[in-house]
């Protein structure tokens, strides 16, 4: 060999194998497109294979050394690279395989790899077990595939309906096989093989394992034969075999013996039925054409000598090894030229077709028809292939039409052997032993092939001629009842035969006769015709030869003889106590009688149990009356056979619940059971005697049997409550006592004489039992007890049966126990593997005691929730606990652990695995248990290792995997599949239940977690690998992988839609819970890449299970949430970035490469990459699965009703909803249908009976609304859940993930298509409105994080110019430099304008469609649209002191900026939506819920700022809703006051009038608005409000700043804090726009500082020096500086008496002294102080806290200032009565030593007023504050251009003061982000200060050069005397006038001194230095802020006056 020898991995004798099989059925069971093509190639790879059948790869002595020397050269494998050493041992075993089944060297290497690779799927095997089986796999694989290949050919007896490439290319393969000679290897091969020759050679070489091993390996061995037979069986069936393949076959039939119960085997059978097939010649009766093509098809025909040849070779006299064999070929022969004989052109062949009479005698001679009954029909095998039965049906009826004469003299001879038989015996001589049996012989095989009906086929229908024809359409011919027209020929003959047969019956043939009717009975339309039959042969008209008794086979003399036998065997009865009761009277029936009787009954039984008409029409009869003669008979002495066939037929007549009742009544009657104990009665009576006495002692038990089978019948048909009612306690006890204690409890202990018979005994009384647990509903009435009068005295009436069952059950009691033992002995059994007498009635008894345990557990809740309620004296424990007891036979607490076992069997008994599974299902909820099986699961290591292997063998059996085609597969194959579905679907749930359970629990056992350790250090592994084994999640992953390779996506999601949802659902359960989490994300991620292959196939498609397809969708992408969670935490970029760009990119993705398209591939790739560019765009994958949700809901039709009230029944509806596992509240269709039910049946009266099925219809279709209603509400359910699934998709993906992964263009565009989608679809009139919340939450995000995308672009800043940062707003962050002014983009962000607008429509659109209800959903749209008007608000910038060099020309003609211009466009649209849209939104913010009012509120905010035309603002005012916020401000004062206790309830109604008060701001801030307000009377609310006035304590540490760690909950002060600011904000928004009514506005604020006077001096006092403090002073000092002017008073619409006006000017007179005291605290020396105590506390994180302090403290000095120029101003104009509010006296105010901070009392009394000192010093104290704030604003600016510059640390240190905890955390590019919000942040505080400082230095030289002025040129000082009398005339003429303070007694003591001192200090104070920086700053600031030259006028005037000398 040149090439080198090479390993193939996959086992060249098994892999390639595997795969033809699974493509052939593919292509031909499964009809997948696409696998016809793999097809195609692959059977031209194997053709070889196929010829050379099951032909092994010979030894090979190069392969032999190579594989010797392998230990150490090692071998090289294909498709891997170097070369692998193989181990000692495996070298030994691959001789071994090698000399096994005599195979190459290299091949059996092959196969022991591919064992050890397959070993996890075979726990308990070793590799050399492994490759024994997958050996025989592989040529299993082979025969299965040829035999679908040969079944798939065109031809005459079937179709598979493929497409005709296919069927031809199939032809085509397999005739190309056949000229190679297959019918001779096939029949070689099934020579050759043989089980226990295999068996041998294994054994000696220890080939065989476990019983299970050995029994797989024989069903492979047997299957490879059966399938090579069968192969040859389909294609005689398709087009017959030619000559010399036909002689093959006979000669291998002449050579075949029977098994040992006289059948053929299975193989010999399919051989047996290709040669017949072979000569089928059926289709020559058929139409013309298709007979002519055939035709010339048949070898038959065709071929020359073919007739001569076979003819010769048949006629052979040389006998066969089975001559019934030869006799059915040559019956089939002589059929065959017959059925020549009849063509037009055959006389070339007469001389054979003439020979057919003798063929088929010899034939017959042979006992043909003995054979066919005996070895065909009755061999197991025969009835499970359709077509054999068809081929034996139409040997039989062309026997019976083409030879007629033949059958003639079959019935002349059993005449004339009757006759001698009949005088031998009148003789009394023997009869003659030499008789033939012919016609008896083919009657029984008529009956035999009949009696079956598995594929319900009615073929003896053929049997029947119609002689009228039938009225009902439904029970047709054959001839397809068309009325009048003739039936044909051949069903003429048929029907003749019949009756023919019937007249004159010989007695020997009666009995045979009456099987062939029961056998023709079998079917609903025979049973009819059969029952015709035997009503017209007994009516007298008939004229019959044999009297008036009429026929024999006939119901009238079949009942008439009945009653006779009655009447004579009673008069026999013996007397209750005669002791010969047992021994037979002397006249008895004879042992013909009985066996006559049976046949007849067995008749009876089949016709009745088929045609319910026959039943009845028997029953009413009234002559014949059969229940109560059968009764009669079963009181007589008959033998318990004969009994037993009596009950079997009353059993058949109680299938009609009318006559069930009856029977039940007639059944107490008689006491066939005894159920009254008579007292003179010394013995007892009835079957339960013949049980004990005489079938035990026959140990045959056939009457007990068959009374089970009629309480069976009878107990589903109707069930009596009263049953023996006023003979005994009324009920069914003392049937259920004898099933219970003589026939279940002692089944065991009896002997039997048939093995089977035992479980046949256990199977009809557990099947019973079964029957009334399964009908039992535990009821309240079953628990109290019934008293009932019997013979005058009080009894208690029994329980039902069901009740009684489940206290047992419920209980240690016998019953339970002999069940659980029964389940041991059960499993036991079956672990043998081994077949066994009554294995079949075992298992069905098992399974029956595994239903009866489910049901138990189903209904134990409800029934011991009765009992408890209930007064009766009984105890039960629950079933599950029970279970835990211990096994009195292993004394180990194993039930549950064998009833798990069950599952190991699912492959051979899937019912009992699925009812195993339910009960595991149902104990699994209960935690305690959990843990205990746990232990007793794991306790064994072998038995572990089986449930584990049982558990995963019943999630892996894929029934497609044997290719049961569901839609054509025979009844019991498709209950089989659904039955192993459910199975899973049980698994599925128990491991979801199981994981909700608190570990350890058994799910994590079963998928392979640790239990001994924590679980979160499992280490998941493929199976196989370190010992893992194979595990649920690696059967679940299997179920969910198939499929995804290919295009088609996972094969379960469209063929089991539920259980892949299950299978979803556990893994995303395990991903989810926090201890497994880990370990499953890191197996799926790495060795299964599970999220991405899955996620590639989204979005599912399949319209029939949307349901479950929505919640298959929704589990995965909740998964995939997880996961792109996970693996951005863990930066695990690549990984996140894969799934992104799957979910999200609109780029084609490279399509999947099946392997067939390699060349197809390559081409395609190549043509993308030349066209890279235009390649069209895809769906993105996120909006597809959005796609997939249909939003439209159909909603079922309302009821009409005409018997039930409508509104009654919806009440029921709702009493019988319920929560289901899921959660959804759902009817319970089947309550309901009881409660219906019994509400029917109460009804009384004949109306009611005659409108009984007008009403069980009515029930119908409420049920059918019902079932749709739950449809719905499950369907919303799922599209609820799919959506928030996505939701959270979304978010997660814009949240959690890196945002670098997602450009910032990319970012916009996903978000845009993802809200033009998801409003597309909710505003659709279709769409459900269920679905809106999760909408409504899904386009907050999307909004919030568009707006946040649009605004990150917009801060990307752009150097533009030498020294200064410039905002530019930009397309896309990625320019180098900022594009030239003429080329940047329209529009606003990279979406552009008209994208934004689109949104805004939808978002409008979406709220209008809310309508009325629906507040939360708008919330959450408010919140949207808040987010989306934000994206045109214009960003923070940074106040850089520039803006202000433009001129006021250029400001006004430079061009709209994008904000301005989208806010423009946004007002637009959003006015077009006028007052409807207003309408909404004002409601929302009147009233509703908190979180709606106060986004309501915040959104109108927004609106009223933008909207230039002040439509809102009117539309707010004119309908009232205004006022309607401010009235209820009144409704807010009770609320908030209930805040300031310590513990306050609810801070919501804070939240709420924060939010009212600040759009109350907002509208106050427009002149109009602020007019509105006045109108409205807020400030006049404000001044009513209480809650103002209830300032809570400081608290005295409160000063130290924050030492205590905030709380969520605020302290009471900032709660008050809270309360009081904004109605501050509110006054000062109102006294600042109010231009026209500005008195008004200050009149009413004044109104409100004195209503609250108390508060408004206790802050003033300003004790506690916070931030807080500071800002109540800041604001307030505001609004006194504006309101509490002495012109107010004038304006306040009080009636001004004396006495208040008093008052009044008190106030204001202490709010100004109050207000100058506050100079000396926050202008003078002493702020520094206070200052710096605060700095002492101020850590990194409080530098905010620090500015805010600043601020406030400027800003109370600026108010202050501001309001002693108004004072001044406001006093006179004129300078002689100048108003003064300093003291001449430059020197600052008292000493300055004092413990300041402590000291509670002001600083500056109220009487004594500052000097002027205090002016010069906030003067100097300014100017060098403000060259500080410069630089500092100055160095801020930088940094800001070039933050990216900054080193770390200084980056750090301006992120910490943002976000305190976790800078480290974060990425640099979003510290840069932080810093820079820092920097802008200080910039702004900076450019404020500077601001405040210009103004208090502006106005400080103002009032300095006013005191000045007056001091130095108009004051007359006290010493001279025309001052003192100046002064008092003054004060009298003021007095009057102006209600103000007297401030002039502070001054009246100026003397000339005074204002000396006061010149020579100014002179000193103001001097040069003083002066230079004066007009530094205003050369600096004042020029673009200010009056320029402001103060450049003051300074140059005070010098002037200080240098004037006082004359």
């Amino acid at each position: 060999m040149a090439a080198p020898l090479a390993v193939n991995s996959a086992a060249s004798l098994w892999g390639p194998y595997k795969d033809i099989w699974h493509t052939v059925g593919n292509a031909l069971w499964r009809r997948q497109p696409e696998a016809v093509h793999l097809l195609d190639m692959i059977l031209k790879k194997h053709k070889p294979d196929f010829i050379s059948l099951f032909k092994n790869p010979p030894k090979n002595v190069q392969q032999h050394e190579k594989i010797q020397k392998a230990s150490t050269e090692g071998v090289a494998i294909q498709g891997q690279q170097g070369t692998r050493l193989l181990p000692e041992q495996l070298i030994k075993e691959a001789f071994i395989i090698s000399d096994l089944f005599d195979i190459g060297e290299l091949s059996a290497v092959e196969l022991l790899l591919a064992g050890e690779h397959q070993q996890p799927h075979f726990p308990g095997l070793t590799r050399g077990l492994v490759a024994v089986l997958l050996y025989w796999d592989g040529k299993r694989c082979i025969a299965n595939s040829l035999k679908t290949l040969i079944q798939s050919r065109r031809g005459k007896t079937w179709t598979l309906e493929l497409s005709p490439e296919l069927v031809s290319m199939t032809t085509r393969f397999t005739d190309e096989l056949m000229e190679q000679g297959l019918t001779y290897k096939v029949l070689t091969l099934v020579s050759q093989i043989d089980v226990n020759n295999e068996f041998e050679k294994l054994q000696r070489e220890r080939g065989l394992g476990s019983e299970k091993h050995r029994k797989e390996v024989s069903d492979l061995i047997k299957e490879c034969r059966q399938s090579l037979a069968e192969s040859l069986f389909a294609w005689a069936c398709q087009s017959p075999l030619g000559k010399d393949d036909t002689l093959l076959l006979i000669g291998h039939l002449e050579r075949v013996t029977v098994e040992a119960d006289g059948s053929l085997d299975a193989v010999n059978l399919a051989l047996l039925m290709a040669l017949l097939y072979c000569f089928d010649t059926s289709f020559i009766e058929q139409g013309t054409e298709e007979r002519d093509d055939m035709i010339h098809q048949l070898p038959l025909l065709t071929e020359r000598q073919y007739i001569a040849t076979i003819h010769t070779r048949l006629q052979d006299s040389q006998p066969w090894k089975l001559p019934g064999l030869q006799a059915t070929v040559r019956l089939a022969w002589a059929l065959a030229l017959r059925g020549i004989s009849q063509l037009p052109d055959v006389t070339a062949l007469a001389e054979f077709t003439e020979a057919d009479e003798a063929i088929a005698e010899l034939a017959i001679a042979d006992n043909v028809f003995l054979f066919l009954t005996e070895s065909v029909v009755l061999s197991e095998n025969f009835c499970q292939e359709e077509f054999y039965i068809r081929r034996t049906h139409t040997l039989i009826t062309d026997f019976l039409a083409f030879m007629p004469m033949k059958v003639k003299q079959l019935k002349n001879r059993a005449d004339e052997d009757a006759r001698m038989i009949h005088m031998s015996i009148q003789m009394g001589n023997e009869p003659p032993i030499s008789l033939r049996r012919d016609l008896e012989h083919l009657m029984l095989l008529i009956g035999e092939l009949y009696k079956k009906n598995p594929f319900h086929l009615e073929l003896a229908l053929e049997y029947w001629c119609p002689s009228e024809p039938l009225q009902t359409p439904t029970i047709m011919g054959s001839y397809l009842g068309v009325a009048h027209q003739r039936p044909p020929q051949r069903q003429v003959v048929l029907s003749k035969f019949v009756r023919q047969m019937g007249d004159l019956l010989p007695p020997t043939i009666y009995i045979p006769y009456l099987k062939m009717l029961q056998g023709l009975a079998n079917g609903p339309q025979c049973a009819h015709y059969c029952f015709s039959l035997l009503k017209v042969n007994g009516s007298s008209h008939v004229e019959n030869i044999q009297g008036a008794g009429g026929s024999p086979v006939s119901w009238e003399h079949f009942f008439h003889s009945l009653l006779l036998y009655h009447e004579h065997l009673r008069k026999d009865l013996p007397s209750a106590d005669s002791v010969q009761y047992r021994h037979l009277p002397s006249r008895g029936i004879t042992q013909k009688e009985q066996d006559g009787l049976i046949a007849f009954l067995q008749l009876t039984s089949t016709i009745i149990t088929w045609s319910e008409n026959a039943r009845l029409a028997l029953c009413e009869h009234p002559q014949w009356t059969p229940v109560v003669v059968i009764l009669g008979l079963l009181q007589c002495s008959i033998p318990p056979v004969l009994k037993a066939e009596l009950l079997k037929t009353l059993a058949a007549f109680g299938k009609s619940p009318e006559i069930a009742a009856s029977l039940w009544q007639s059944l107490e009657y008689t006491q066939i059971l005894q159920t009254v104990r008579v007292p003179s009665q010394r013995q007892a009576i009835g079957i339960e005697v013949e049980l004990n006495e005489i079938e035990s002692r026959c140990e045959e038990y056939p009457l007990t049997r068959a009374f089970c089978q009629l309480i069976s019948t009878l107990v589903e048909s109707s069930f009596p409550s009263n049953l023996g009612a006023g003979l005994r306690p009324p009920g069914f006890d003392p049937y259920l006592q004898f099933l219970r204690d003589s026939v279940f409890l002692r089944f065991r202990t009896r002997a039997y004489r048939r093995a089977a018979e035992k479980w046949e005994v256990a199977e009809v009384v557990l099947e019973v039992f079964y029957k009334l647990l399964r009908d039992y509903e535990p009821q309240l009435e079953d628990f109290v007890d019934q008293f009932v009068e019997l013979q005058g005295e009080e009894i208690i009436a029994y329980k039902p049966p069901g009740f009684s069952l489940m206290y047992h059950l419920l209980n240690e009691s016998p019953m339970l126990e002999l069940a659980l033992s029964l389940l041991e002995e059960g499993v036991k059994q079956l672990d043998t593997y081994a077949p066994f007498p009554g294995k079949k009635h075992l298992e069905k008894a098992v399974q029956h005691c595994l239903a009866l345990l489910n049901l138990t557990l189903q209904k134990e809740n409800l029934f011991m929730d009765l009992l408890r309620e209930s007064q009766l004296a009984l105890i039960v424990s629950p079933l599950e606990q029970l279970l835990q007891g211990i096994n009195p036979r292993t004394k180990k607490a194993d039930n549950v652990v064998n009833i798990a076992r069950y599952l190991y069997h699912g492959n051979t008994n899937p019912e009992l695995a699925f009812e195993s599974a339910k009960i595991l299902c149902c104990i699994s909820c209960n935690s305690n248990i959990q843990i205990k099986l746990v232990g007793d699961f794991t306790h064994d290591q072998s038995v572990s290792q089986k449930l584990m292997a049982g558990f995963v063998d019943c999630l892996d059996s894929e029934d497609t995997e044997e290719f049961v085609r569901v839609e054509e597969g025979s009844e019991s194959e498709k209950r089989v599949a659904a039955i192993r579905h459910e199975t899973r679907i049980h698994i599925l749930n128990l491991l979801i239940t199981s994981l909700e359970r608190n570990p350890p629990n058994l799910a994590l056992y079963l998928l392979g977690f640790e239990l001994k350790k924590p679980v979160s250090t499992t280490n998941l592994q493929d199976p196989g690998v370190l010992g893992c084994p194979r595990t649920c999640l690696h059967a679940i992953l299997n179920i969910l992988e198939k499929g995804t390779e290919g295009r088609t996506g996972p094969v379960a999601v469209q063929e089991y839609p539920q259980l892949a949802e299950l299978c979803y659902q556990v893994i995303y359960q395990l991903c989810a819970c926090s201890d497994t989490s880990g370990p499953t994300m890191r197996y799926l991620r790495t060795s299964q890449d599970f999220l991405f292959s899955q996620l590639q196939h989204l979005p599912f498609s399949n319209k029939e299970y949307e349901i479950s397809m929505l919640n298959q969708m929704s589990w995965l992408m909740k998964t995939a949430s997880i996961e792109l969670r996970v693996t951005s935490l863990n930066r695990q970029r690549s990984h996140t970035q894969r799934l992104l760009h799957l979910l999200l990119d609109d780029m084609p993705v490279k399509p999947y490469s099946d392997g067939e398209g390699g060349i197809e591939d390559e081409t395609r790739s190549v043509s993308g990459f030349l066209h890279f560019d235009t390649a069209t765009k895809v769906r993105r994958k996120i909006l597809s699965i959005l796609d997939s949700i249909d939003f439209s809901q159909e909603i079922p039709e309302p009821l009409q009703l005409d018997f039930f009230d409508r509104a009654q029944i919806e009440q029921v509806i709702a009493n019988c909803e319920h929560k289901n596992l899921r959660g959804q509240t759902i009817c319970n269709v089947k309550l309901l249908h009881r409660v219906l039910v019994a509400e029917v049946n109460a009804l009384q009266g004949m109306a009611a009976i005659g409108q009984r099925p007008l009403l069980m219809e009515e029930i119908s279709t409420i049920l059918q609304y019902v079932v749709g209603r739950n449809k719905l509400l499950q369907c919303l359910h799922a599209k609820r859940h799919a959506l928030e699934s996505w939701r959270q998709l979304v978010e997660i993906i814009l949240t959690a993930c890196p945002q670098e992964l997602i450009q910032a263009e990319d970012r916009q565009l996903i978000i845009r298509d993802l809200l033009q989608d998801v409003h597309d679809k909710v505003l659709d009139d279709e769409a459900a409105q269920e679905l809106m919340p999760v909408v409504a939450g899904a386009v907050f995000t999307l909004t919030a994080h568009l707006s946040q995308a649009v605004r990150t672009e917009q801060k990307q800043p752009l150097a533009s110019g030498p020294g200064e940062a410039h905002y530019a707003f930009m397309l896309d962050s990625s320019f180098p430099s900022p594009p030239a002014a003429e080329s940047r983009p329209v529009g606003f962000a990279s979406i552009g304008d008209s994208s934004l607008h689109i949104i805004l429509k939808k978002l409008l659109d979406f709220i209008l469609k809310t309508g009325g209800g629906f507040q939360r959903v708008r919330t959450h749209l408010y919140g949207s649209l808040l987010y989306y008007l934000q994206i045109a608000q214009r960003p923070d910038e940074p106040d850089t002191l520039d803006a202000a060099k433009k001129t006021m020309w250029e400001r006004l003609t430079a061009p709209e900026d994008v904000f301005s211009k989208l806010q423009r466009e946004n007002m637009a649209i959003i006015e077009s939506y006028g007052a409807a849209l207003m309408e909404v939104v004002c409601r929302d913010a009147c009233d509703g819920h908190e979180i709606g009012r106060m986004l309501a509120l915040a959104l109108l905010d927004r609106i009223v700022s933008v909207d230039k035309q002040q439509q809102w603002l009117l539309y707010l005012s004119n309908s009232g809703y205004l006022k309607v916020l401010v009235d209820s401000l009144v409704e807010d004062d009770r609320t908030l006051q209930s805040l300031l206790t310590p513990q306050p309830p609810l801070l919501k109604a804070l939240y709420t009038y924060e939010s009212k008060m600040a759009f109350l701001t907002r509208v106050a801030k427009l002149q109009q608005g602020a007019l509105e307000l006045l109108r409205s009377g807020v400030v006049v609310r404000l001044a009513q409000c209480q809650v103002y006035d209830m300032r809570p304590e400081m608290d005295p540490h409160g000063m130290f700043g924050m030492r205590e760690p905030p709380v969520f909950i605020p302290t009471p002060v900032d709660r008050y804090r809270q309360i009081l600011l904004p109605a501050l904000q509110l006054c000062q928004a109102i006294l600042t726009s109010s231009m026209a009514q500005h008195l008004q506005a200050a009149g009413q604020v004044l109104q409100f500082l004195i209503s609250h006077s108390d508060t408004i001096q206790a802050i003033l006092r300003c004790q506690d020096v916070s931030a807080g403090s500071l800002q109540e002073l800041a604001l307030l000092t505001g609004i006194i500086s504006k309101a509490a002017l002495p012109g107010m008073l004038s304006e306040l619409d009080v009636d001004v008496n004396e006495g208040s006006l008093m008052e009044l000017q008190g106030h204001i007179g202490r709010f100004q002294r109050q207000c100058l005291g506050l100079l000396s605290r926050f202008g003078g020396s002493d702020r520094l102080r206070q200052f710096k105590f605060q700095d002492d506390n101020v850590e990194g994180d409080r530098a905010s806290k620090k500015d805010e302090i600043e601020l406030a403290m400027q800003q109370i000095c600026a108010n202050v200032m501001e309001y002693c120029q108004s004072l001044m101003l406001q006093s006179s104009p004129a300078f002689q009565n100048a108003m003064c509010l300093f003291t001449p006296s430059l020197s600052e105010t008292v000493n300055r030593d004092g413990p300041r901070q402590d000291a509670q009392v002001p600083m500056v009394p109220y009487w004594r007023l500052p000097g002027l000192g205090i002016i010069v010093y906030l003067l100097k104290q300014s100017a060098s504050d403000f060259f500080s704030y410069y630089d500092s604003h100055r160095r801020s600016v930088n940094k800001l251009q070039n933050v990216e510059q900054l080193p770390p640390d200084e980056i750090k240190e301006l992120c910490q003061s943002v976000m305190p905890a976790g800078v480290d955390k974060i990425s640099t590019a979003q510290k840069c982000v932080l810093a820079r919000r820092r920097l802008v942040k200080l910039i702004n505080n900076r450019a404020k200060l500077l601001s405040l400082c210009s103004f208090i230095i502006e106005t400080c030289l103002f009032i300095l050069w006013r005191h000045l002025e007056y001091y130095l040129l108009h004051c007359t000082p006290t010493d001279s005397q025309d001052s003192l009398f100046a002064c008092r005339m003054l004060f009298k003429s003021r007095r009057l006038q102006e209600p103000n303070l007297d401030f002039r007694s502070g001054l009246a003591l100026v003397s000339q001194h005074d204002i000396d001192q006061l010149q020579s200090d100014a002179i000193n104070a103001f001097g040069e230095s003083l002066q230079k920086k004066l007009l530094d700053i205003e050369g600096l600031y004042s020029k673009v802020r200010s009056r320029y030259s402001f103060i450049q006028a003051l300074v140059r005037r005070i010098r002037g006056l200080l240098r004037i000398s006082r004359s």
